[in-house]
């Protein structure tokens, strides 16, 4: 894999297994792609490699790059994480790399840097896409050579930390562009991670809700508290274009808002309630490069199933027969869409929230 920034230091052969959170506490959810992804963590966190975790806004980037570290022979080292959005670019050399006093006005004393601070650990590049071209080709030295040289010293100092990066843009297309190193993007995904969104794996919200309501509970004992049935629908077909974290907050403030042990469908924001799935895009006419005729198939019947839904407040039969389907049939469909099922396969039961269908192989 190339030399590393890291090389050798932390991976002894014989080395205690560190004690943390079981990944199925970390990483909510029961489809496909979760499934898969703690498989990978668990895999790359016994390794050095450097990773490369790519997901929009929200999706839990953060919460991976913790899971490998704490899953590694460093966990015992630091977690720093770096967010290169948030620091002004003409300070975030001096914060990563460390400065000497006098290298710049205000540098009053000399200071070690970010990856100094994660010395036996591991530091965490978030937004790395949001980092300047001339820092692009520094980082990519210290991952060449692990030799980290601060703001104003001509001299290096070798770190041994091991570098995850994250972004929520797509850094391949930042090369095309010319706003990210190609040299970088492929020195930094030697494994890379994605993180699917949570409108891809809708089968997992009544799953995250009722861990962030358990919470809830847990930290104000005795207090019961559920979601109806009509609610769940909605949140079941909302977009989450904030993901999990847009998730969390929701069932943060509708726990605030509520009186009573239910969460009703009255109390969520108009603008989850009223704002309709985009239509599927069919073209007029077949473009040049075709089409994927499989993927928008299931789109569209993804959509209207999930209309039929909130129509019929949650009752499979009526929904069932809203789109002129035999009930086996939509159960069918409902299965690849990962939609809520019902408590009872009798046929006029409404769905219950808090029962799922397993999600299929393909993903659906």
């Amino acid at each position: 894999m190339g030399h590393q920034v890291h090389i050798g230091s932390r991976l002894e052969s014989g080395s205690a297994v560190r004690a943390s959170r079981p990944l199925d506490d970390v990483l909510i959810g029961a489809h496909p792609s979760i499934v898969k992804l703690r498989a990978l963590i668990e895999r790359v966190a016994d390794t050095d490699a450097t990773v490369l975790i790519s997901g929009e806004s929200g999706t839990g980037k953060e919460v991976v790059a913790r899971a490998i570290h704490a899953r590694s022979a460093r966990a015992d080292g630091s977690f720093v994480p770096v967010n290169c959005a948030a620091i002004p670019q003409d300070l975030l050399e001096s914060e990563m790399f460390g400065h000497e006093r006098g290298a710049f006005t205000g540098a009053l004393g000399s200071r070690h840097g970010l990856f100094s601070s994660a010395e036996g650990g591991t530091i965490f590049l978030d937004e790395i896409g949001e980092m300047p071209l001339a820092l692009q080709a520094k980082l990519l030295r210290v991952l060449e050579d692990g030799v980290v040289r601060a703001v104003g010293s001509d001299r290096g100092v070798r770190v041994d930390a091991r570098v995850i990066a994250a972004s929520n843009t797509d850094l391949a297309m930042a090369v095309g562009k010319g706003s990210f190193r190609r040299d970088l993007f492929y020195r930094l995904q030697v494994v890379p991670i994605a993180i699917a969104p949570l409108r891809d794996r809708r089968a997992d919200i009544p799953l995250l809700i009722e861990h962030f309501l358990g919470r809830i509970r847990a930290e104000t004992p005795g207090r019961e508290l559920e979601v109806s049935r009509d609610a769940m629908v909605h949140l079941w077909s909302y977009d989450w274009p904030g993901n999990v974290r847009e998730l969390e907050n929701l069932v943060s403030r509708l726990a605030i808002l509520c009186d009573g042990a239910t969460i009703e469908a009255s109390l969520l924001p108009a603008n989850l309630v009223n704002s309709p799935r985009a239509a599927a895009s069919i073209p007029d006419s077949l473009p040049e490069g075709g089409v994927n005729l499989p993927e928008l198939v299931r789109e569209l019947e993804g959509r209207l199933i999930n209309e039929a839904l909130k129509q019929t407040g949650g009752n499979k039969q009526a929904a069932a027969k809203l789109l002129g389907l035999k009930r086996t049939t939509f159960s069918a469909k409902l299965r690849r869409c990962g939609v809520l099922v019902s408590a009872s396969h009798d046929a006029g039961e409404e769905t219950q929230p808090s029962k799922l269908e397993e999600a299929s192989d393909d993903g659906g």
